[in-house]
């Protein structure tokens, strides 16, 4: 009984020592050979670049000099981003950029998505209407917008001024105080159809039965869309302002080419901050640490995108 035992247990960690992920990478090596060169190149293209950044951090890198010039600072770079005040406008303008262009997308193709998920005459002409924003070009749409809001020759303020609300066109991308609410106005203009898009998706798994039930109990509009539809489409939201998030705060096309990060960098995001940093001051060793910042805070959001395609990947398998 007891050799009997012992067989077992020995049989036990053996099969538990062939379990870990170093033991499974092995047994499946054949497997892996065939994804080596896409290996390969994501390292080259990928971790190499981020390696290199993060190195470059480190170093002082001042206009003028080669790159094999650069001079170790260790964290001076970093130090001189933190205690710089334009640092912290910057991060500010990227905060209200972020936080206002995600939520306001997000309601707005929330709400759009609840709307065109009843039937009526012209649905599909309407659906095609909206998506038009997000499929055509972001350079494009933003020469449009920078057009459309010129102080001078703009749609917007010659409509003001024709109708008498204005005596002269707003300058909405010239003004400090205007131009960041402007460029929001514009970003939600092109991204709200994608929310639109995936809420519209989510609506489709919410269970017919359950919302006939809730009605037959006498269950409103409202409590049916709180008490059920919702409660369905908090995994699709969570994914859905989690990517939002990501591409506004990495967002660069609109601020840079409607503004350049003026004037007086008030409409300066991060990622506006760092190329003027890198490519226009040439200061490759502060803008390396502003991009170092920048990859943490993208990899955090990173995360918690990944939990939450997991927790829906585990909800789908208990269903």
């Amino acid at each position: 009984m007891t050799i009997v035992t012992g067989k077992a247990e020995a049989r036990r960690r053996l099969q538990s020592g062939r379990s870990g992920v170093l033991w499974k990478i092995w047994e499946h090596r054949a497997d892996y050979a065939y994804v080596l060169p896409a290996i390969a190149v994501m390292l080259i293209v990928i971790a190499y670049p981020i390696y290199y950044t993060i190195e470059l951090s480190f170093f002082k890198t001042p206009p003028g000099l080669q790159l094999r010039d650069k001079t170790y600072v260790g964290f001076d770079n970093y130090t001189t981003i933190l205690t710089s005040p334009v640092f912290w406008k910057v991060t500010w303008n990227t905060m209200i950029w972020t936080l206002a262009s995600t939520f306001i997308s997000f309601v707005l193709g929330f709400a759009s998505a609840l709307a065109l998920h009843r039937d009526f005459i012209g649905r599909g002409v309407l659906r095609a209407i909206l998506i038009i924003p997000w499929v055509i070009s972001a350079v494009a749409a933003s020469y449009i917008w920078k057009w459309i809001y010129h102080s001078d020759f703009g749609v917007i303020g010659a409509v003001l001024v024709g109708l008498g609300w204005a005596d002269r066109p707003p300058n909405f991308i010239d003004s400090v105080s205007t131009v960041l609410p402007s460029l929001i106005v514009v970003n939600i203009w092109r991204e709200f159809p994608f929310a639109m898009i995936m809420m519209m998706a989510g609506l489709q798994t919410v269970p017919e039965q359950l919302l006939s039930a809730a009605k037959v109990d006498g269950a409103n509009a409202w409590q049916r869309f709180w008490h059920v539809t919702f409660p369905h489409l908090s995994s699709v939201s969570t994914v859905t302002i989690l990517l939002l998030a990501v591409a506004n705060f990495n967002s660069f096309i609109i601020p840079w080419i409607m503004t350049g990060g003026g004037p007086s960098n008030a409409s300066h995001i991060w990622i506006t901050h760092i190329y003027e940093l890198a490519f226009g001051r040439q200061l490759w060793g502060v803008a390396s640490a502003y991009s170092v910042l920048l990859f943490l805070i993208l990899m955090t959001l990173g995360y918690f995108y990944v939990r939450a395609l997991s927790g829906n990947e585990r909800k789908e398998g208990r269903a």
